[in-house]
This record gives structure tokens, sequence and C-alpha cells, in this order.
């Protein structure tokens, strides 16, 4: 994907091999303040809870799956004691009144609080964003509002290895309509030997499809290559061709620059537990182009119109929500697709999270990201050979072409020996059977020098 800024890719020098050099990065990065408002996980407490080796010392662990779950954002502990205060202190009011220097808005407001700061991150507008919900019940929902097969336009294009929960999202909506996913679904996936999938190829396929698809769903990053589609490229040719396109931002969001107004995407859905660091399950975010949240007042007896969606209470306008009507008169934008009233515990740490990225800009952290990868692979390539190296970076080597991860294929029987090795040294990644480890250095808290001891103890473990 072509980014807001052509930024060409990191080169390091004779000397990028050393510790030393390692930490004159991290002296030089403009960011490097923003990694004290985490809480990293102590090695000690790493190790008394799942490593095999106890004794090791008090010092932060080397994280880098935060393309899993992102760690605790400091903001978290002051912005939940302040949600407390407000439910202990006066109860069902806290709905309506904001308790003095709470950093929080009333209950009936926090949502649009979150859906303004995540809509920075996303390229939208606040009116086009919703927090609510979880990732698949938002794509359900999605779904059940963009997907109108017809007779001769039925198809959907899909990602060969979407990630389990969208598949079974995709293909259950396909079965509700009493359509086989079999003959439904169109799985496009890498030519033999790859894993990148071009964009050629995907722009080939819409080509295939032009006349039976009716909508096309790809993940924005590839959870398991790590590849990063060309977002505009794809949604224009697609949208050229009639075809309605989703994106599922699970593991682009807090983590690449999207435009998703200006790509005049249709919708998209994001969860905001990794990169966003919202907390295990936290609450998931909702794009919906304004174009499809318009509500016509002017339609007369039979209430407004507006685009059809499954429809809740909370989706409702406050100045008739009260009412009681059961006239439904939705949120103009994104709003208008929240179906229940959202969780306010959830919500509280999801603003938590955001506050995180106030002090920067995600241009920016896109930036640290393109030199935290790149030195990683580079420390990963240097002094090997195609026929020394027992692993494959299986990620685009184009650095515009993949995120915040590294997905590294061991060759066979590897993969749990190396992965216990890197456990017991403190430095946690996750793996995906049956052979790849993913290294996702998150630039919000990670460090130049944790890559290069990550790297180290990695070339280790093989060489052992």
């Amino acid at each position: 994907m072509t980014d807001s800024f052509n930024t060409p890719k990191p080169i390091f020098g004779s000397e990028a091999g050393s510790k030393e050099y390692a930490a004159s990065l991290d002296m030089a990065d403009p960011l490097r303040a923003l990694r004290d408002q985490f809480i990293i996980p102590s090695k000690a407490n790493l190790a008394s809870k799942t490593l095999a080796k106890p004794g090791l010392s008090n010092e932060p662990c080397i994280y880098f799956a935060g393309n899993s779950l992102g760690v605790q954002p400091k903001a978290v502990g002051k912005y939940m004691e302040a949600q407390l205060d407000t439910w202990s202190g006066i109860g069902v009011l806290g709905h309506f009144i904001e308790l003095e220097g709470s950093p929080l808005k009333p209950w009936q407001l926090l949502a649009e609080q979150a859906a303004g700061s995540m809509s920075k991150l996303v390229g939208a507008s606040p009116e086009e964003v919703a927090a609510m919900g979880t990732l698949t019940v938002n794509l359900h929902l999605l779904l059940a509002s963009f997907y109108k097969p017809t007779e001769s336009r039925k198809k959907i294009l899909l990602d060969w290895k979407a990630f389990p929960s969208d598949h079974y999202a995709i293909e259950s909506q396909i079965e509700w309509h009493g359509l086989d996913p079999k003959e439904t679904m169109v799985l496009m996936g890498p030519d033999e030997g790859e894993y990148e999938v071009k964009t050629e190829k995907v722009l080939s396929i819409i080509d295939q499809h032009a006349d039976d698809a009716a909508l096309l769903i790809l993940p924005a990053i590839q959870y398991y290559t790590g590849q990063l589609f060309d977002i505009p490229k794809i949604t224009q040719y697609a949208k050229a061709r009639g075809l309605v396109v989703g994106w599922d931002l699970a593991h682009g969001y807090a983590n690449v620059p999207f435009k998703l107004h200006d790509w005049d995407v249709d919708f998209a859905a994001w969860c905001t537990y990794k990169y966003g660091n919202g907390g295990p399950g936290s609450m998931a975010g909702l794009f919906v182009h304004e174009k499809h949240g318009r509500v016509d007042y002017s339609a007369g007896e039979d209430g407004p119109k507006f685009r059809h969606r499954l429809t809740g209470w909370y989706g409702g306008d406050r100045s008739v929500r009260f009412k009681m009507d059961n006239k439904f008169k939705p949120i103009p934008g994104a709003g208008g697709f929240i179906v229940s009233n959202p969780a306010v515990i959830d919500l509280t740490t999801l603003i938590a999270s955001l506050t995180a990225f106030e002090n920067t800009s995600i241009e920016e952290i896109r930036q640290k990201s393109f030199k935290l990868t790149g030195y990683a692979e580079y420390l990963l390539l240097k002094d090997t050979t195609d026929e020394t190296r027992q692993f494959t970076i299986i990620t685009p080597a184009d650095h515009h072409a993949r995120g915040a991860q590294l997905s590294v294929l061991l060759k066979p029987g590897l993969l749990h020996k190396v992965a216990e090795r890197l456990q017991n040294a403190g430095i946690i990644c996750d793996k995906r059977e049956p052979d790849v480890i993913r290294v996702a250095p998150a630039p919000l808290y990670n460090t130049f020098s944790e890559v290069w001891t990550f790297v180290d103890t990695f070339k280790s473990a093989l060489s052992s």
C-alpha cells in the first residue's frame, strides 16, 4: 500500500550489528518517551506464571506480541478509578452528569468520545466511526447491512487464509441467505510457492468475478504473513466493477495509517486490543462511509429513510431515545449502527488506551515502525545466506507492504524449541502452527535494543 509519505527503506551501516548501535538508535528515537506510558510485564512475573525456569530478574520482558494483545497503558488505572467513582457516587445519573475533574464524559456520550479519538487513527470523520461490540459481532452487523446477494451477483471475495472468526462469519452469513458457501466464497491466495498475494492477482480475480460477485472483504494486514494490502487501489478497482468493499482492520488499527473516507471504503471493522492496547476483548470499532449513514427525514408519515441494518435502541437519536414510542430514528452516520447500550467499563479502558496517541500521530508511529521492523529484518538476515539460513521471512520485503510484524517461517521441527528458548529468556512472541513465529515490535513501547536482544537470542537458539 502506498503511504501518505514516500519513505525510503531504512539503511543500516556496517556497525549496525552491535548492541551499542542499537542503543544509539534508541537515543535518537523521538518517540522513546512514550514507553513510559505503558506497563511492561516483568521477567520475574512471567517466570513465576509460565516459564519453565524461574529466577529471572524484575526487569521488563521483551514484549513482541502486540499483534495479539498490547500491554496495559498506565492511564487505564486512572480512568478506571474515575469511572468507578462516578458509578459509586451518583449511580444512574452517571448517564447524564460529568463529575468535576473526570477525564470521561457522561455514559451517554462515552461511545462518541471513543469514536472521535479512533477516527483519527483510521482516516475518517468522527460521525463515520462507532465504538461498539466486538470485531466478529460488528462484522456480522455490517454484513447484514451490506451483503445483499441477488440471483446474478451473490459471491463474496475473501482472503484464502482469513482469520477463522472472519471466515466463520462470512460463511454463516452466506448460509443465512440460503446459499452454499462452497459455491459462493471465492478465496484469494498467493501463487504456488509464494506467501504474498500480489495486488495484480487480486485485481485479476475481481475481473473474473465482476459479474457474479456482490462483495469483497479482505484483511488490511494478513494475520499470518503480515502482508499489508494496497487498500486504495483494490477498493477503487472493485467498486468500479460494482462490488461493495469492506476491510477488516484487526491487525492494521493503530498500526498503519488509513484514509478510509478518502479511499471510499464502504465499511470496515476492527478490534482494539492489539496495537491499540485497549485490553483483552476490549470494545471494538467500525466505520461506515458517510454516504451509507445518511438519514432522510423528508419521508413523511412512514418515518425517516435510511440504509437497512439490524437496529437497536442505542442506535437511535438521543433527542427522541427516551420517548419510548418505538419509532426508530437513527443517529446519522455510523452511530446509527449501534445496537445495544455500550459497556461503560469497556469504553473506559478503550478511551484510556487512546490517550497514548495524543502525544504523537499515526504517521510518526509508522515512521518508527519502518525502522524497527527494518532493523529486525537486517539483523535476522545479517551473516546468513539462502543456503545456511534455517528460516524464511514470509512478510513482504517492501516495507510499505507490511506493518509492525515480521513472520518468520522456521524449518520443520524447530518451532517449539526456538519458542521455548525465547520464552525462557523473557522474550514474548507468538507462534502460529506449524512453523511460524510472529515478531511484532510495537513502536509505542518497544526499542531497538530489544530488537537486537531478540535476534541475538533467536540466532543462538538456532545454532544450538
